[in-house]
């Protein structure tokens, strides 16, 4: 492969919601290039992008899958992002990396709502982009209504969603494209080599094509204030100026195009790259970007696209398989890569030694020999890099922004099949957390539950068949354990005498309690109202120690204690007898005696949820919200879409995501939050007690 410099690259995520056609397009593009001989399928299983075999066994994609190809002596680099939500850590990995987001729209469809979601992202990291409706040879494909929802959901405070190009003949025959720009037909051999015959615009299609372009022309101009002015003047703008403008404006995000296709039957894959190549930015049409200086934030360096400043990438993807190896994926932000070279990871602050640097194409390697600025590529076997380093220059140290990743909307206990594999699921999930930091894992001592939490089900599904395949152990998924609390109602006053004679010196602490409940949240406070000196000073920690040790096991359902006031305020000891665990025994007894008598409650963790879900799901949604014991708080309207603002007990959001996936076709996703924690009803309590009953008699 050819060395290429940072004008002339093109740095493209195709993004959109599951089902969209993203994989089926890059097959497409890479066998327009040429780059394969025939075009693989998701349903035969081998694309290039969906390598793996848990995404051939699935059909459809979790990882983010890079192919690097030259065409027209520019160098694409273009990632097929995952398209479900489960997996949009890969998606914002991706969108962190490049320069460009491609949009791909289901021609049946249309905007959904994880191309609402991943639109935000590209939002955060300022991105120019391009929308291409796909799927036109699809039954009730409807390209208008896709870009009628584009421009209500995007279009608007100073951006204009473009029509660039529009289908000649939409449906199960689709092969024609009216370019707006050039003002051509192009025509396709279905399931041909993606080469386009050229000719006029029939007749019926001339007056919509001219409108469009007029409507095209208009937009660009109204994106500069000189170019307006040039524009009213003349009527009409040079070719130069246009699409000079033009790049421009889709940098300043004031143009978003729209292009047509179907990657399925391989029509109008030409004119897409060309379009790329001609309209989308290169990473110097980008420009610096800014980094700080390690250990100091304040300080701001600015970061070059060339190979004349010392080197500086950030890691946007690791993957470890089997059949491909540890590799660190990474973005030349400046500088020039070279091998065997050393560089300093300054988010880890320990040194690296790079050896080989690959190009991709799926899991394919062609070595690299250099990577430049503006550039992607993989190196291999790195010791202490991971997701979100950056890697740079020792002479010249930064620090790169790092992703703000979504937070898990899902839980599970693990439970190892074999006993002694702990130490070996931790390392293992320690590494597959590294390498997708969407994914997260914590033991929690308090109930003994190892957790692992992700995006949805289908995301710890294909964690836990990592863990299998790379780690060879195998667990099971268990629901978690609900971190309850107890409490108590009023305030109540309990003594007790620890007394005891066995031969010798006996046992003897005497205390007298009050409990009070403190306001949510409270937390626990012991005050020591001790006069007189009927208990002495020293052993009134031991008191504290027992009421302390009370509270990790309530009387209720065994839960710790929360948002209680104790006071010591009476009690007696004998000279010889009394002992620093006999006062912890009597404080310990005590506060359960008080807290019997003081209207103990349980309580549970009340999570906020947003749910996001197309207006035809709405009803549903909220039924079953209700049915959860959730109380809906609000809800918004978000162009075609509803959001609902829910709080709903954890209990009862377990395997929500999966729920929620199959009440509305795929089409909504919801995130968490935890809010509070808030008495459980009466029947509820009732039911938890007998199942912590039962636990209690199995275990025994």
């Amino acid at each position: 492969m050819n060395e290429y410099v940072a004008r002339d690259i093109r740095n493209i995520a195709l993004v959109g919601h599951g089902g969209s056609g993203k994989t089926t397009l890059m097959e497409a593009i890479l066998y327009t290039i040429g780059v394969t001989t025939r075009m693989g399928s998701v349903a035969d299983k081998n694309t290039v992008s969906d390598y793996s075999a848990d995404e051939q066994a699935r059909g459809y994609s979790l990882n983010a899958t890079l192919a690097q190809v030259e065409h027209g002596g520019t160098k694409y680099n273009i990632i097929d992002t995952p398209g479900y939500t489960d997996f949009v850590g890969e998606a914002i990995g991706a969108l962190r990396a490049v320069d460009n987001a491609l949009f791909v729209l289901n021609a049946q469809t249309g905007v959904e709502v994880g191309t609402e979601l991943l639109w935000g992202y590209a939002d955060d990291y300022n991105l120019p982009r391009a929308i291409l409706v796909n799927a036109l040879s699809r039954e009730h494909a409807n390209f208008d209504a896709a870009i009628g929802q584009a421009k209500d959901r995007f279009g608007g405070s100073g951006t204009s969603v473009t029509i660039v190009q529009f289908p000649a003949n939409q449906g199960e025959q689709f092969s024609q494209i009216v370019d707006v720009v050039s003002q051509k037909l192009y025509t396709y051999e279905r399931g041909g080599k993606g080469v386009a015959k050229v000719s006029d615009i029939p007749a019926t299609l001339a007056a919509r094509a001219a409108q469009l372009r007029e409507a095209f022309v208009e937009a660009v101009a109204e994106s500069d204030e000189p170019l307006l002015e040039a524009y009213l003047e003349a009527g009409e703008l040079d070719e130069e100026t246009l699409m000079g403008g033009l790049r421009k404006a889709i940098r300043a995000r004031m143009v978003i195009p729209v292009l047509c296709g179907d990657g399925q039957h391989n029509v109008g894959t030409d004119r897409l790259l060309e379009v790329c190549r001609i309209m989308l930015a290169s990473p110097e049409d980008v420009g610096p970007i800014e980094a700080e200086v390690p250990g100091q934030p304040e300080r701001k360096m600015q970061v070059s696209p060339t190979t004349d400043e010392p080197l500086c990438a950030y890691v946007f993807k690791t993957i470890s398989e089997a059949h491909v190896g540890d590799l660190s994926f990474v973005r030349m932000y400046s500088g020039r890569l070279g091998q065997n070279v050393d560089v300093a990871n300054t988010r880890q602050g320990t040194p690296e030694r790079v050896g080989q640097s690959f190009f991709m194409i799926g899991k394919e390697r062609t070595e690299a020999g250099h990577i430049n600025a503006g550039d992607v590529g993989a190196l291999v076997k790195l010791r202490n890099t991971h997701t979100g380093d950056t890697l740079c220059d020792p002479a010249r140290q930064v620090v790169l922004a790092q992703v703000s990743w979504p937070k898990p909307n899902i839980e599970y206990a693990i439970v190892p099949r074999t006993k002694g594999d702990e130490d070996k699921i931790g390392n293992g999930l320690h590494r597959l957390h590294e390498e997708d930091p969407t994914f997260v894992h914590s033991v929690d001592g308090e109930l003994s539950q190892t957790l692992i939490a992700g995006q949805g089900e289908l995301h710890l599904a294909a964690v836990v068949k990592r863990l299998q395949d790379r780690y060879n152990v195998t667990v099971d998924l268990a629901r978690p354990k609900i971190p309850y609390r107890e409490t108590i109602r009023k305030m109540a006053e309990a003594h007790y005498r620890h007394k005891k004679q066995t031969g010798g010196r006996g046992q003897f602490g005497d205390v007298t309690l009050r409990v009070e409940p403190l306001e949510r949240g409270g937390g626990y406070e012991f005050v020591d109202a001790i006069v007189g000196g009927v208990i002495p000073n020293k052993f009134i920690p031991a008191v504290e120690k027992g009421v302390v040790e009370a509270m990790t096991s309530g009387v209720i359902a065994n839960m710790t204690v929360v948002d209680v006031r104790a006071t010591l305020f009476d009690g007696s000891y004998h000279p010889v007898d009394s002992s620093e665990i006999a006062f912890k025994l009597a404080g310990l007894n005590a506060f359960k005696e008080a807290m019997r008598q003081a209207s103990p409650v349980l309580l549970e963790p009340i999570y906020k949820i947003e749910v996001t879900v197309p207006e035809e799901y709405m009803g549903d949604v909220i039924g079953d919200l209700s049915s959860r014991r959730g109380k809906v708080s609000g809800m918004d309207s978000n162009g075609p879409f509803q959001v609902i603002r829910a709080l709903v007990p954890l209990a009862s959001l377990y395997r929500y995501s999966t729920d929620l996936r199959s009440m509305t076709g795929g089409r909504g996703y919801f995130t968490r939050e935890f809010s509070h924690y808030e008495e459980v009803p009466p029947d509820v309590t009732a039911k938890i007690v007998e199942e912590v009953q039962k636990a209690k008699e199995e275990a025994s």
